[in-house]
């Protein structure tokens, strides 16, 4: 099934997003043999080009390898993934409390919100 896209967005950056998003969450382990481009764009519904430029920019990041003779892979330093992860989640939760706070949210009502509704989110609602 085609990946989903956002049209006021390049479709390359949505494809390392989706695609860091997958290495944050442990879909992609460190050391994974990523998919050929083929393969991945096949999936994604996307030009092969489009998906060797968002492997490229990931690749500039140091967070996919590539191996001459065996392909790409994930990274196995768990601290590049773990800043990887702690800047994705910085950004998100930065940009919600904007929201909030523009919209009148104190502190102490944005966490009363969080805990209220934290469990109730199952990890395939995401």
């Amino acid at each position: 099934m085609p990946w989903e896209f956002d049209n006021s967005k390049p479709i390359y950056t949505q494809i390392e997003e989706e695609i860091k998003k997958k290495i944050i969450s442990g879909a992609l382990k460190g050391g994974d043999k990523m998919q050929s481009v083929r393969d991945l764009a096949q999936e994604a519904g996307v030009n092969p080009n489009t998906m060797q430029k968002a492997l490229m920019e990931i690749e500039k990041q140091g967070l996919i390898i590539t191996e001459r003779t065996s392909g790409r892979f994930v990274t196995s330093d768990s601290e590049k993934i773990q800043r990887l992860k702690d800047s994705f989640f910085e950004l998100k939760i930065k940009s919600l409390i904007s929201e909030f706070v523009e919209l009148g949210c104190s502190k102490q009502d944005l966490y009363a919100l969080i805990e209220k509704h934290f469990d109730g989110v199952k990890k395939d609602d995401k």
